[in-house]
């Protein structure tokens, strides 16, 4: 930390530090990109309403979305938090966020899984999507994905890096027939430590292949978190109990998963509805 008075980069600064080597801090490095160059001068007692309200207007104007917004400044609010649970600082200043966006409910249904998966594309573009949705996983876990970490003869693919200090959206999802005729294919041809690879080595992003997979499949507004969204509610639809749900997507509890899932489930809400049934009567015309 620099000498002088604590500015928020410090702050930000030595926040990461302290999380080194959790995934949270490669999502902050690219925060800090848009964050740093509005509050990282200033002092942490200096940051008023109106400085969260201008970077929210700028991060608009550049074509920021609503929600990324609302991340961006609770990652802010996090560091701040923690500096004053340190003892950095005296005290953590108020950091506005915009109202929180509802989120999206795109997922695909089974005749739009099968156009994706129909869809002309690159071996590794479709074996990730395939992981993504048999195994509820983000994209970063399936692109971290090692062979050590998968298990075909016991049917178990380990998402979670042996160095990674949280267990935190890291699950042990067992394989399924789908998952493990593209994971045997792939094996085959493996080049690399990678299950998802190109030209012998691992994928660092797979956007523009998977958008380009979708203008292929003729599907809108399809990133790869909707995959994961997709296989939790299919999961739901099926009956599957929110506690085992909760697990195969690493979730840091059940009532989280309820909180996003527990409507997709056909049971859902069915007992009060049974309550609210109404005694026999006779209607009088």
């Amino acid at each position: 930390i620099a000498r002088g008075p604590l500015t928020v980069a410090d702050v930000w600064a030595a926040f990461c530090l302290e999380r080194a080597g959790r995934p949270v801090v490669e999502n902050m490095r690219h925060t800090g990109k848009t964050i740093l160059p509005h509050f990282g001068a200033l002092r942490p007692d200096q940051i008023t309403t109106a400085d969260c309200r201008a970077y929210a207007d700028a991060r608009r104007a550049a074509g920021l979305a609503e929600g990324t917004i609302w991340t961006h400044l609770g990652q802010l609010r996090s560091a701040l938090n923690w500096a004053e649970k340190m003892r950095m600082i005296d005290r953590a200043p108020h950091i506005e966020r915009p109202s929180q966006p509802a989120p999206k409910d795109r997922r695909l249904t089974d005749a739009e899984i099968v156009r994706l998966l129909e869809a002309e594309a690159e071996h590794h573009i479709r074996l990730a999507a395939i992981l993504m949705l048999t195994t509820a996983a983000r994209v970063t876990a399936i692109l971290e994905l090692t062979w050590d970490r998968v298990d075909l003869e016991g049917g178990r693919i380990y998402l979670r890096r042996p160095d990674m200090l949280t267990r935190k959206g890291r699950s042990t999802p067992p394989i399924n027939d789908t998952a493990r005729a593209a994971l045997v294919s792939a094996r085959e041809a493996a080049l690399s430590p990678y299950v998802v690879e190109w030209a012998g080595g691992p994928v660092k992003s797979i956007k523009k292949g998977f958008a380009a997979l979708c203008r292929r499949a003729r599907l809108t507004d399809v990133s790869p978190h909707v995959l994961r969204h997709t296989a939790a509610c299919r999961m739901a639809e099926a009956g599957v109990p929110m506690d085992e749900i909760s697990q195969y997507m690493g979730h840091s509890s059940v009532r989280v998963t309820a909180q996003h899932y527990a409507r997709y489930s056909p049971e859902y809400l069915r007992r009060a509805a049974e309550a609210l049934e109404l005694p026999t009567v006779r209607l009088v015309r």
